[in-house]
């Protein structure tokens, strides 16, 4: 009897090597190469299947028939402003985030919403069985006949059950629980993995089924399994949040269908993740008044503007490396603000632990905010509250002065619907528009203007 070889892949990269390592050489993690059976080759008769099948010719692109396919709704508008308008026929889209985040939650919402609009829908579930998910289903008030649920690990099976009921969505919970029966590697490896999903993605293509993942993620936030898996998907949503608060942000950081720059709000409850419809409500409604070290920004989320809340606290330190913290936003431009308002305006923050927090646990990264961030930590080192009517909006230079922002009339609007009275603006956006007449607009061209209209010099 032949012996089966073997080889070792690294379950974070892929990399194949035939002994193990200690460290993988691809991506230099430790202790990630795993024994798997290699696959015994069958050369000939491969050969002969790329002989037999039959090779459409290359066209020129401007011959293309364009065919332009509706997008499905899915029932909650702040998924359909994320997947770009709905779901896509044909299309494979990876959902990540923490375990307990809401993934299935929301998946089995929104294939609930679809059935009812008499699109069927096809549930496989690889980690409950059916009576949990019809449970959880109950819980949800997401009942409805056209909702199909399987519990299924093996993707034959679930291959299977596709042809026979031919279903407008297929939701997979979760990639790393099925198995290709001819891969001898386990559920959740990295050939696994890829297997199942490239298996998946030909079924989404070839039958112009709109096909759903769930991905776990590792400690560091990533999803697990090979970074080709997230190559190989149209659409990577992240679902974001603190388990132990209620708001969940979801996040595109891969469309080819719409726009990566979206996000969607939700808030859990007993009944489920229910739509945000006012973000800059939900951010504000906590808001302390007459506290110093809080500063409103407006950032631009898609979109859509959305007024955010940045708070932070500087407190002096007996240690010789004061700590500087980070919530939400780039701990290096933090540290550079504190340079900059160390350096151009004389504040002494070199004995100051430094700790700013981007309140509902939004994450910032467009430099629109720096001029909040600037204010938000020269207040609480002065102790000295701002005004709790007062947005501020800017980039800050190395040289101290504040640069211009794009968008900025959709940013002011959001504000004076909110009821803000006063907007810090930088100088460089003063020309080519009117502001609204209800907002008295303050232009500042060095954060050294706008920290003395902000605390009174």
């Amino acid at each position: 009897m032949a012996k089966h070889k073997t080889k070792f892949a690294c379950q974070q990269c892929g990399y194949e090597t035939p002994k193990w390592m200690g460290r993988c050489p691809g991506c230099g993690q430790w202790n990630t190469l795993v024994e798997e059976r290699q696959a015994a080759a069958s050369g000939p008769v491969q050969a002969k299947s790329r002989v037999s099948m039959k090779q459409k010719p290359a066209q020129p692109i401007t011959q293309v028939v364009q065919v332009d396919e509706p997008r499905s709704d899915t029932g909650i508008r702040e998924l359909n402003r994320v997947l770009g308008g709905g779901l896509v026929p044909g299309s494979l889209i990876l959902v990540g985030g923490d375990p307990g985040i809401g993934k299935s939650t929301l998946l089995l919402q929104a294939s609930h919403r679809l059935a009812k609009k008499g699109l069927p829908v096809l549930y496989v579930s690889g980690e409950e069985s059916v009576e949990q998910t019809r449970l959880r289903a109950g819980r949800l008030n997401a009942l409805d006949e056209r909702l199909l649920v399987a519990a299924e690990t093996d993707l034959d099976s679930v291959e299977a059950l596709v042809q026979n009921e031919k279903p407008k969505l297929l939701v997979i919970d979760s990639i790393q629980t099925i198995y290709h029966p001819e891969v001898t590697s386990a559920p959740g490896s990295v050939a696994q993995v890829r297997e199942c999903t490239g298996r998946l993605m030909r079924i989404a293509k070839g039958m112009g089924i709109a096909v759903i993942i769930v991905g776990h993620v590792t400690k560091e936030g990533a999803i697990a399994g090979p970074r080709m898996l997230e190559h190989m998907v149209d659409c990577v949503l992240y679902f974001e949040g603190e388990r132990h608060h209620t708001y969940r942000v979801l996040r595109a950081v891969k469309n080819r269908f719409g726009s990566t720059n979206e996000i969607g709000l939700f808030e859990m409850r007993d009944v489920g993740l229910t739509e945000v419809e006012n973000p800059s409500e939900m951010f504000l409604s906590e808001r302390p008044s007459g506290v110093a070290g809080s500063a409103v920004t407006a950032s631009m989320e898609g979109t859509r503007p959305v007024l955010i809340e940045l708070q932070a606290l500087v407190a002096p330190t007996s240690f010789a490396t004061p700590k500087r913290m980070a919530s939400g936003l780039d701990h290096h431009r933090v540290t550079m603000i504190m340079a900059v308002l160390e350096k151009r305006l004389g504040l002494f923050l070199q004995n100051q632990d430094a700790y700013v927090n981007v309140v509902g646990g939004v994450r910032l990264d467009e430099p629109a905010v720096d001029l909040a961030v600037a204010i938000s930590l020269a207040s609480s080192f002065r102790d000295s509250p701002t005004q709790p009517k007062d947005v501020f909006i800017g980039e800050v230079g190395l040289t101290g002065e504040v640069r211009g922002v794009t968008r900025l009339e959709q940013r002011v609007a959001e504000a004076a619907n909110m009821g803000f009275k006063r907007a810090v603006l930088p100088l460089k956006n003063q020309r080519g528009w009117n502001p609204p007449k209800n907002l008295d607009i303050l232009w500042v061209e060095t954060v050294e203007e706008a920290l003395e209209a902000a605390l009174g010099g």
